[in-house]
């Protein structure tokens, strides 16, 4: 009878899904959960499939082990002293054609949400210093399909990309010097990704 505690991972699975948690499995960020309890995931997403799957997307969490403990990811120590760092970081979106990707994309920033970048043409240049501490950082990308009505282009040509790296302004120019990472989606995928990346910032 475990299954039947797990209707306490959040409001939307006790108040539309309790029937259909029991006769499905339930995943957290494509792993199954099945029987574990006492879980509370904030800033989540939950979709109930055609079979009764309840799937929950919830950035920065973590499945571990054979016992499904759940856990969002432990820093590593660093090597660096943790501080403020020495140099300037950025954040640049670019698009190869505006609003084809059809992607939105929450970034967090060390598991804290910071920002939401669409596929809509709007140009981003953004100094991300100040979130950022020296030493290890963790950069998560929840990226969510987002077709609207109807998709734009069906091209992997066409891609938004989002590029954080170490950098400085030279007049009314941002310069990427040491890109430390590139994220790209193209509007040929239809998928919903999580994917996340570890930088080292001086």
């Amino acid at each position: 009878m475990k299954r039947s505690r797990v209707v306490m991972f959040c409001v939307a699975v006790a108040t539309l899904a309790s029937a259909s948690a029991l006769a499905g499995r339930i995943y957290l960020n494509g792993v199954p959960i099945d029987g574990v309890t006492n879980q509370k995931f904030e800033k989540c997403t939950v979709t109930i499939d055609a079979n009764g799957d309840v799937h929950i997307n919830a950035p920065g969490y973590l499945v571990e082990g054979a016992g499904k403990h759940v856990s969002k990811p432990k820093e590593t120590p660093s090597t660096t002293v943790t501080g403020l760092p020495s140099r300037r970081y950025w954040m640049v979106k670019e698009e190869h054609l505006p609003g084809k990707a059809q992607y939105d994309i929450d970034i967090y920033i060390n598991s804290v949400w910071f920002k939401r970048i669409r596929s809509n043409g709007e140009q981003v240049v953004q100094e991300i210093t100040k979130y950022l501490r020296a030493g290890r950082n963790v950069i998560h990308f929840a990226a969510t399909k987002n077709v609207g009505q109807k998709r734009k282009s069906f091209s992997p040509g066409d891609y938004m990309q989002i590029i954080i790296g170490e950098g400085d302004i030279g007049g009314n120019n941002v310069m990427i010097e040491t890109p430390l990472i590139q994220y790209k989606r193209t509007a040929n995928e239809t998928a919903n990704f999580n994917d996340e990346y570890t930088i080292t910032v001086q």
